[in-house]
């Protein structure tokens, strides 16, 4: 006896987003309404009306957007995600105060399980926050990058150099060069290396690092074409102490050293002269502007309108959760777009600018705007899904002034990274939040220093 097993079509997408107002943050600012956004193997494969995509692609799993915005998942392009441990213990302190208890107190606590648990919780609140990906400067990142491989989240990490006494990690400065080597040495090759992620290494700054120790750092990196990040220029006191000890501000000096180019990101440059941003548009390097943290800490305002005239690509941090109390980009999105505003110009830094920071920008600055940062055929599916139904986005008349002047983290519905939903319905599918929450709580309490 024969057996006819009907025809099926088969599926052309793994995940289809449809029915939303789909925000592509493309070079055209191009806005699809009652759009739709087709997935294959992580990968964006289509983007367009969704009538038109719900006929073309049979999808194995789907997410209605209806009543939402659909965008790029948020870049956080300068944080320290496992300072949640620390969140609420250096407050209203100035940068240097804030810097000698927080040293302090990681060379005593912190440890590969400490840092672990506590960047379950990070990344819990960066997905809620919609965050896709992040960019983190931290010690013990192999147990970060575990943690975020298990969650599927994007984590930009690697070797951090920082010679200050009892690092944390309890690793020799003498032989970190060695030890960065041989981890940057397992992510050469296509299959070593994550579609989305490029090596990095950071670099503390030029108060924690000699100009001899930099310039070996940098050529490690350059060996590798790994991404250098480092802080500079973040207050007055950095500029001065760098300025006494070397007799260049941190930017210059960074200049003088041959370090600035296209495949260093600056964090912070807060205290900037008009030929040291020059010198950032010359050679191609990119900043990361951290609003929240900079106000926090009393540092002042980053030039990011001169920045953006001079054309510098600005990205947008928040910096760690025990400077700025928040790994909510939103948050610094909507600062970023207000703070610019208070020298009398309300065009210093519109709501699309701010958007773009957040999201094309951020990637640009880590060197991935090919493969991040916008929804467009070709690029990894990062994107999260924007409930518009709160009375506080009513009415809507404008997604990008939305996203700057009203939207809130809470307003983020579904997370999707690589096409692969790690929240649905503000629930998260990919981390037990409940049990990570505890297991900081319990972290805290055995400690005495926190």
């Amino acid at each position: 006896m024969t057996v006819t097993v009907p025809s099926q079509r088969p599926a052309s997408a793994d995940l289809l987003i449809h029915g939303g107002d789909v925000l592509t943050v493309d070079g055209a600012g191009t806005i699809v309404p009652d759009g739709a956004v087709a997935v294959r193997d992580g990968e964006i494969v289509e983007v367009g009306p969704a009538g038109e995509l719900r006929a073309r692609h049979s999808a194995a799993e789907t997410l209605d957007a209806s009543g939402c915005l659909v965008l790029p998942g948020l870049v956080n392009a300068h944080t320290h995600l496992a300072m949640t441990l620390l969140r609420g213990r250096a407050d209203d302190v100035t940068l240097q105060g804030f810097l000698e208890r927080v040293i302090r107190w990681e060379s005593e606590l912190l440890s590969p399980e400490n840092v672990a648990t506590a960047i379950r919780v990070a990344i819990a609140e960066s997905v809620r926050a919609g965050v896709t990906s992040a960019l983190d400067m931290y010690w013990f990142h192999e147990a970060a990058e575990q943690v975020a491989r298990e969650a599927g989240w994007r984590l930009h990490t690697g070797p951090t150099f920082m010679d200050v006494p009892d690092p944390a990690d309890g690793i020799a400065y003498e032989d970190r060069l060695a030890w960065a080597r041989r981890d940057l040495a397992g992510r050469t090759g296509k299959e070593a290396r994550r579609p989305g992620t490029r090596p990095v290494l950071f670099a503390h700054s030029a108060y924690t690092l000699s100009p001899e120790q930099l310039t070996g750092i940098a050529a490690l990196a350059r060996e590798f074409g790994a991404l250098l990040h480092i802080h500079a220029a973040e207050n007055a006191t950095e500029v001065a102490t760098v300025e006494v000890r070397y007799g260049k501000r941190p930017v210059e000096l960074l200049d003088s050293l041959g370090l600035l180019g296209p495949d260093l990101l600056l964090a912070h440059t807060v205290d900037l002269t008009g030929a040291e941003i020059a010198a950032l548009a010359r050679t191609g390097t990119s900043v990361a502007h951290c609003p929240v943290s900079n106000l926090k800490l009393g540092c002042g305002i980053a030039p990011v309108p001169r920045l953006l005239s001079a054309g510098v690509t600005v990205g947008l941090g928040t910096d760690g959760a025990v400077s700025s109390n928040t790994l909510d980009m939103l948050r610094s999105l909507g600062l970023a777009a207000l703070v610019h505003k208070a020298d009398g110009d309300p065009t210093a830094v519109g709501a699309e600018q701010a958007v773009r920071m957040a999201t094309i920008e951020g990637a640009r600055a880590l060197g991935l705007d090919a493969q991040l940062g916008s929804l467009e055929a070709g690029k990894r599916a990062d994107l999260i899904v924007l409930d518009l139904g709160g009375p506080h986005l009513a009415p809507r008349h404008d997604p990008w002034s939305t996203l700057a002047y009203a939207a809130r983290a809470e307003d983020v519905r579904d997370t999707v990274v690589d096409g692969r939903i790690l929240m649905r319905g503000r629930t998260l599918t990919t981390l037990d939040e409940g049990a990570a929450l505890a297991e900081l709580a319990a972290l805290v309490s055995r400690s005495d220093l926190v």
